[in-house]
């Protein structure tokens, strides 16, 4: 494939990510290895994104190890955030903010009549940074991720200026209640009119499963022929090889959950079967649950999310964060993955592919309607609930820890050969292929 656009230069792309390291958001996984892919694959790469002020400030949420992981050729320009109407700390909010909270917002809640976003007030710094970059190297195409949906109206703004075509990258979807699995907002409000000027003016529009193209195609009909599927996957880079090994008889079996802990995730049934199984299976004797990540994305969320879990006495431990550069150990000190997500025929969660990458038995916990079942299928170490209740939550368990005990290195090889088939380069091709189309076109 070719890496040269009509020039003979390597094509340029912009990508729009307000969620870019140090961000520890989960969105920001998929434009990380976005850019750092499409470097390898012949482009010259430039990502728009908040400056860090945004992470310490408002979202609470940051990982400065995750910076290591940008490719030295991918480069970054770093937009502020306009936010004193996000922040809820007093003791972070300007004197104005504080004693004239009204007038402080005024900017804000205008901006948000122009385009129904609470961080619209970034577009205008997102719009004039993308100007500066074609100033200094012709941008070729931007593809911008949501959420934000700010960063797909800063797309739409500049390719008007510039004559620039865009592709929206939905990580999220913005109409849809994706969990439960309806409409977020009515035919006529202003979401929807918002959302459907930019998707039929986009040149290709990406989603992470085919139930969210569909979906989104019936909605917008006049712009289906150009959505199409870039599934998630996982990133060799980030995970590196983590090893299987059947645990030594006399040793209890550890289970575990890697990444941030969310009142979405199905923890009544997942620890009720926990103390069903415990209890009484044998193959549990002893047995403990190590739960790694933050809880919530904020830290205004952990008090009621430990509330959701059992303690120690249950043989559940809360771990903590844990580092890019430690992610592969603590997969590797597990047995028994838990794939604990939110229910839904519209989410896959990119958490699926990186318990596939282990090559660890896996209890998914979701409905079989989910999403996330597709991508596991096939895979040899797959332990599915038969619906999201306790009991059954139990009896994969103990099949899943007869397995840890039992598993051939035949078996190992076939769940990572069934996992290589995701990873994340994979992906990418799709979209790279997409992308040079959309140059081509214009």
């Amino acid at each position: 494939m070719s890496t040269t656009n009509d020039s003979g230069a390597r094509p340029h792309i912009a990508i729009v990510a307000m969620f870019f390291p140090p961000s520890r958001a989960s969105g920001v996984y998929r434009p990380l290895a976005t850019a750092n892919l499409l470097v390898e694959m012949g482009w010259d790469v430039t990502v728009v994104t908040a400056d860090p002020s945004f992470f310490d400030d408002i979202t609470g949420s940051r990982d400065d190890s995750l910076l290591a992981a940008i490719d030295p050729r991918v480069r970054v320009e770093r937009v502020p955030v306009p936010s004193q109407h996000l922040q809820r700390d007093v003791r972070k909010m300007s004197r104005l903010r504080a004693d004239m909270p009204l007038l402080a917002t005024a900017g804000a809640r205008i901006g948000q009549k122009v385009f129904p976003d609470k961080y619209v007030t970034w577009l205008p710094g997102v719009v004039k940074r993308l100007a500066g970059v074609h100033r200094r190297q012709r941008v070729d195409v931007v593809l911008a991720t949501g959420n934000p949906w700010t960063a797909f109206r800063a797309a739409y703004d500049f390719g008007r200026l510039a004559r620039v075509p865009y592709v929206m990258d939905y990580r999220d979807s913005w109409t849809l209640d994706q969990f439960n699995e309806r409409p977020a907002f009515a035919d006529d409000s202003r979401e929807v009119a918002a959302e459907r000027r930019l998707i039929e003016a986009a040149a290709r529009v990406v989603h992470v499963n085919e139930p969210m193209r569909a979906w989104h195609a019936e909605r917008y009909p006049r712009a289906a022929d150009r959505m199409l599927v870039v599934e998630n996957g996982f990133d060799p880079e980030l995970l590196g090889e983590v090893k299987q090994e059947v645990p030594a008889p006399d040793r209890p079996l550890r289970f575990g959950y890697l990444g941030t802990i969310t009142s979405h995730l199905p923890h009544a049934a997942t620890w009720h079967g926990w103390n069903l199984a415990l209890g009484t299976h044998p193959e549990l004797a002893g047995a403990t649950a190590h739960l790694y990540g933050h809880l919530g994305f904020f830290p205004r969320d952990a008090q009621a999310l430990r509330a959701m879990i059992p303690g120690p006495e249950a043989g559940v431990l809360l771990e903590g964060p844990v580092a890019k550069a430690d992610v592969r150990a603590a997969y590797e000190s597990l047995d028994v993955i838990l794939m604990m997500i939110p229910s839904s025929r519209f989410v896959t969660a990119g958490k699926t592919y990186e318990c596939l990458a282990t090559g660890k038995p896996v209890v998914a916990i979701h409905t079989p309607e989910t999403a996330a079942t597709e991508p596991m299928r096939g895979y040899p170490l797959w332990f599915p609930v038969r619906s999201v209740d306790g009991p059954a939550v139990a009896d994969a368990l103990v099949d899943a820890a007869r397995a840890a005990r039992s598993a051939t290195p035949e078996v190992y090889a076939a769940a990572r050969a069934h996992a290589d088939t995701y990873r994340r380069e994979n992906q990418v091709r799709v979209l790279d292929a997409a992308l040079r189309e959309v140059i081509t076109r214009a």
